[in-house]
């Protein structure tokens, strides 16, 4: 597929993320409009609480856009999905008729305030990607154990605090914690000393399911994709982990980018997973391909500094898709609500610069990464600007997702004070 040609002419260069060819979904507001959901569109977003209030769009019998965020839409099913976004084709491509009625309504990203996209309904991590399993799994359990017996059968995950999702933007506390003290005997709660950064995606639930799903249904189910980091405090981590998995290592925060973009907008950009030495069980069985190319990478910048990029890798590196993790996930009888959120795991590739967090790329800290700037790092340090970039990459076009970042703040001096 080409570039789709529109008549806003910022979505019509090889550098944008959102031409045509992408539309993705997010909540906007400016000094003089309430939030409210908005279409991305070169450097500008489709207001579209007026364009429903206008008549120009009309899929339902009742208002879709008269909340900000994108649930209500996602409620409609498949069916409205792909009636919305023709329409917005329509209105936006080069030849329409409408540009009159639209030009009013589009504003000026620059001048925009981003919000969550969508209420999470609730947050699961996986652990799905080979290449961060196997470091993880050889730094502390040597390279013989390096996946645990399960992990090639099944995508392992853990059930987050979706309270804890945040928009693009938000600063991010240092958190304190439980740690395990220098002498061995006993713990002591103190600001996390190991915090780190996980390049994920996150795919967003659009239908609900009361039992067992199949990959085919669950591939239909998915809405789309976001960027995602899994902020996650290593040091806390590493003592409360034993036996049942990560708690409030991974509570603090977890960013999602500020634009939800389609599945239907990744379409061209299927791409199989990788070869299996174990035959999936029928449950979670490959039913074509299964993943997408979409390019991913990672930058840190020092306070007021210029930032390095640190990992460049691509979604294809993960071992299982969105689809597969949803499936399983209902496969117990869990039910799947509307805008259940589903982090991929950290993607790492096989090499050295395309490692997904600080724990790899500094291998527990024993290797420091220089910056750019000269400074070294093996977590982050306060100040510390992180930002996650994605992009699907076509003939003379991308889809693009925008930018996930997030600023670390000083630990709370008292955490417990009144």
């Amino acid at each position: 597929m080409t570039l789709m040609k529109s008549w806003v002419e910022s979505a019509n260069t090889a550098d944008t993320d959102f031409p045509l060819n992408n539309l993705p979904y997010g909540v906007f507001s400016t000094l003089t409009l309430d939030a409210r959901c908005g279409v991305a569109i070169g450097d500008m977003i489709l207001d579209m609480q007026a364009a429903e209030e206008q008549g120009i769009i009309d899929l339902t019998d009742d208002p879709l856009f008269d909340v900000p965020f994108w649930n209500e839409v996602m409620e409609e099913g498949p069916a409205v999905w792909t009636a919305l976004r023709n329409r917005l084709k329509d209105l936006l491509a080069a030849n329409s008729s409408d540009q009159a009625l639209i030009a009013p309504l589009l504003i000026s990203q620059a001048d925009a305030e981003m919000h969550m996209p969508l209420v999470v309904s609730e947050y699961t991590d996986f652990y799905a990607g080979r290449h961060h399993a196997t470091n993880v799994g050889t730094m502390f359990r040597g390279a013989e154990n390096a996946l645990p017996p399960n992990w090639l059968h099944i995508p392992i995950g853990y059930n987050g605090r979706a309270s804890s999702v945040v928009v693009s933007g938000t600063d991010i506390c240092r958190p304190w914690g439980q740690l395990k003290s220098p002498n061995h005997e006993l713990p002591a709660f103190l600001p996390c000393r190991r915090f780190d950064l996980e390049l994920e995606m996150g795919a967003i639930v659009g239908m609900s399911s009361d039992g067992p799903i199949s990959v085919d249904e669950a591939d239909g189910a998915i809405f789309g994709y976001v960027l995602l980091n899994d902020w996650s405090a290593r040091d806390i981590q590493a003592w409360e982990y034993q036996p049942l998995g990560p708690f409030q290592a991974k509570a603090t925060a977890t960013s999602i980018s500020p634009w939800i973009v389609t599945k239907a907008a990744l379409e061209p950009f299927r791409t199989p997973t990788p070869h299996r030495e174990f035959e999936l069980l029928d449950h979670l069985k490959d039913t074509g391909p299964m993943l997408y190319d979409i390019d991913l990478a990672v930058t840190l910048a020092p306070q007021g500094k210029a930032a390095t990029t640190i990992t460049q890798t691509n979604y294809n590196e993960m071992y299982y898709s969105a689809a597969q993790q949803l499936a399983h996930h209902s496969s117990s009888g869990c039910p799947m609500n509307v805008g259940d959120l589903l982090g991929s795991g950290t993607i790492s590739g096989p090499t050295k610069s395309e490692r997904g967090s600080l724990l790899e790329l500094s291998w527990g800290g024993k290797e420091p990464l220089t910056l750019e700037t000269g400074e070294t790092r093996t977590f982050l340090e306060d100040g510390d600007t992180v930002t996650l970039h994605g992009a699907a990459k076509g003939d003379g076009y991308k889809i693009g997702f925008g930018t996930c970042t997030g600023t670390i703040l000083p630990a709370l001096k008292d955490p417990y004070a009144r």
